[in-house]
């Protein structure tokens, strides 16, 4: 049956004028609380020395000499990290050895996106291959290394026995995951804990737009978007970014978070979405909300998700990689923002194959969604220009402030043109691709036709 929805939001918010960012920011003001968390790397280097002692006059039975100490190197070469020995020529950690290894064996070509002088440590190794390969011949690891340790393993008739990698979180990645899935928890609930009712407005044919459905909708996502915030503040050191970049963050991110929470409540048995009150619209009437022409795009992404099988914290940690990401234009830190990303893909990663240890290629697939997720919220953004004309009034204030965009949004409504293609994957996500890729060919040949690129792992530093 038909439930009547009730406005519940604060009079404060609704009353709001739409000029500048006033409701964003009275949504993020009360009650800030700084969260930080801080990952430290400790390692030391020691010498170790032998001593001999002979007597040139007799033997003297001694006591069995105590085993030598372990032999420690000097740090990587290329990135500074713990060093494993010395590969092909040079003590290196085993990531810049794999990185070098696979560069030579599959002739990789690389390209760097700034001045071809990018900085290579511990923890931005994996931002710029182009870079990283050149610091590998700069410290002297040799090619011809490469090719003859391979040419060795090739002679080797005994097939190695590859064991499955063990992936534990450490105790600062178990107390980000934890924040993170209860900050989504409580500010989603998942399809199980709704009660669904549903609406037969329109629910048969396609129109351009049904005002009753729309009004429903409209309200909805303005009660969605004020979660989404309420999200954003509880992740680990959101609130410590400046307020400006915090709005940026939110207003880059809130189609990307609203599409993904959307389609995770997909039922394809009825081919339904349930919303946050329980409201449960099929395909049609999700057209004739106002998705419009986007509403097959949302559904077909929707049904792509179904294969990752992805439970609550693996979303949350979806929506949190989307949101706090540096690549974001107008950030006044982006460096800080890439900080606090960066734990985030290294907490995914490691959960995701914790609970799938024989589906290594789900945490690439997963982190492919951000950039669909990107495309969407593009044409998400000319759906709204188109929408303003169809509503017989004023886009509700806060969604227009959310949607407030000038290259996407304004100047696209000025001059007629829809926006570009979708946008590429950010950095970070860009960086991850080929070491990820090489490391699960094997594991995962039936998933590399669909995947785009695979993804690197990340050292945890957050400030």
């Amino acid at each position: 049956m038909e439930k009547p929805i009730k406005s519940q939001l604060p009079i404060s918010i609704l009353s709001a004028g739409p000029s500048g960012h006033q409701l964003i920011v009275s949504l993020l003001s009360p009650c800030q609380s700084a969260v930080g968390l801080k990952c430290f790397f400790f390692f030391s280097v020691s010498a170790a020395v032998e001593t001999q002692s002979t007597s040139s006059e007799e033997m003297v039975p001694s006591s069995p000499s105590p085993p030598p100490p372990p032999r420690v190197y000097k740090p990587c070469f290329v990135c500074q990290d713990k060093s494993s020995g010395y590969h092909y020529g040079v003590s290196s950690c085993e990531g810049c050895k794999g990185f070098f290894r696979r560069s030579i064996q599959k002739n990789m070509v690389y390209t760097c996106h700034r001045d071809k002088n990018c900085q290579i440590n511990k923890v931005t190794r994996n931002r710029c291959q182009y870079c990283r390969l050149q610091k590998c011949f700069e410290v002297g690891m040799s090619k011809e290394a490469v090719r003859n340790d391979r040419n060795k393993k090739k002679k080797d008739v005994k097939e190695e026995v590859v064991l499955p990698e063990s992936y534990e979180l450490s105790g600062e990645l178990e107390e980000l995951v934890n924040k993170v899935s209860k900050a989504h928890q409580e500010t989603f609930p998942s399809l199980c804990q709704l009660g669904k009712y549903t609406t037969n407005s329109s629910a048969d044919h396609r129109v351009q737009l049904d005002l009753g459905l729309w009004d429903k909708f409209s309200e909805l996502s303005t009660k969605c978007i004020i979660k989404i915030v309420e999200f954003a503040k509880r992740l680990p050191g959101f609130t410590t970014l400046t307020i400006a970049d915090q709005i940026t963050l939110l207003k880059s991110a809130c189609l990307d978070i609203l599409m993904l929470r959307i389609c995770t409540r997909y039922t394809p048995e009825q081919d339904t979405m349930t919303f946050s009150d329980g409201l449960t619209l099929n395909r049609t009437q999700m057209h004739n909300a106002g998705f419009g022409p986007l509403t097959d795009l949302v559904f077909a992404f929707a049904g792509q998700l179904l294969p990752l099988e992805m439970d609550d914290t693996e979303t949350g940690l979806l929506s949190a990689i989307c949101l706090i990401c540096g690549d974001r234009m107008d950030l006044e830190e982006p460096q800080k923002v890439d900080k606090l990303q960066e734990p985030l893909l290294e907490a995914l990663k490691i959960y995701t194959r914790r609970r799938r240890p024989n589906k290594p290629h789900m945490f690439p697939r997963m982190l492919m969604k951000v950039t669909d997720l990107r495309g969407i919220s593009t044409k998400g953004a000319e759906r709204a220009i188109t929408l303003k004309t169809e509503i017989p009034g004023p886009m509700p204030p806060l969604i227009r402030e959310m949607l407030e965009n000038p290259e996407a949004f304004e100047d696209s409504s000025d001059s007629g043109e829809s926006a570009a293609a979708a946008p590429p994957a950010p950095p970070a996500i860009q960086a991850i691709k080929q070491e990820e890729k090489s490391t699960y060919d094997k594991s995962s040949k039936e998933s590399n036709s669909k995947e785009r690129a695979g993804l690197k792992t990340y050292n945890v530093t957050i400030e």
